[in-house]
């Protein structure tokens, strides 16, 4: 039985988490779902009960139909996805191999839920990443919602701001992009699904059988090839997205 006395949070000691699980498990979109998320998963950085959490996490899931588990699995998404964790801890993918074998099947049952809102079924495709193991788009897939990523130029290392939105598809430094703007504006060039590198060609044909066109193409520019809008240089957005997010 685990003691969560000995385990920490954000916050302290870990001896409020049981109640805590146990209310947030109680409904798909309990309030407590704040509160734990605040705890164990604080901006991004995991604690000692942050993984202790995780057969917990898996039960609840295991509990609920494929259309209401989205918390629990996204949520254990972001704990195994995190790069800022306790020091020396053992390694949760080998003490929790069994659970997280567990949440990726629970994982795929969600993503096929059909008409599922899109900005949630991206955080499922991260999730899915994140049991993976896969580094940088377990944490960064998500952005695909915002329309936007924003890297360094690897020539010049100007901030590049890479649109695939509303507002169109294309590189500008002007932040303010969505309004008018003389700013230059060069176009995205999307990558070709059938060149798609890893693991984005399996996520670009799960969207597509899903029912996510929207997202597909979204995936084909977050992992296609832009100019720099400082000084024109070429550059694979991919490989911008992993840089920025490698070198800190």
């Amino acid at each position: 039985m685990t003691d969560w006395s000995r385990l920490r949070h954000a916050y302290g000691t870990a001896e409020d988490l049981p109640a805590l699980l146990d209310a947030a498990g109680a409904h798909p979109r309990a309030p407590e779902w704040d509160d734990l998320w605040s705890r164990v998963c604080h901006q991004g950085t995991v604690y000692t009960a942050s993984y202790a959490a995780l057969p917990a996490l898996t039960a609840i899931a295991r509990g609920r139909p494929p259309a209401d588990r989205s918390m629990p699995l996204v949520l254990a998404g972001a704990i195994l996805a995190s790069t800022d964790r306790p020091h020396g801890h053992d390694d949760p993918r080998a003490t929790y191999a069994a659970e997280i074998t567990e949440l990726r099947a629970l994982t795929e049952q969600a993503l096929s839920v059909p008409a599922r809102d899109a900005d949630a079924y991206v955080h499922l495709l991260q999730t899915l990443l994140a049991l993976d193991g896969v580094e940088v788009w377990a944490q960064q897939l998500d952005r695909l919602n915002d329309g936007e990523y924003v890297v360094a130029c690897p020539a010049c290392a100007a901030e590049n701001f890479v649109a695939f939105g509303r507002y169109g598809c294309f590189t500008t430094t002007d932040s303010m992009y969505m309004r008018d703007s003389a700013a230059p504006k060069l176009p995205l060039i999307p990558a070709v699904p059938d060149a798609l590198s890893a693991p984005a060609r399996s996520l670009h044909a799960r969207a597509l059988a899903d029912g996510h066109p929207e997202i597909a193409t979204a995936l084909t520019y977050a992992f296609g090839h832009a100019r720099c809008a400082e000084c024109e240089a070429g550059f694979s957005v991919e490989a911008a997205v992993t840089a920025a997010h490698t070198d800190r």
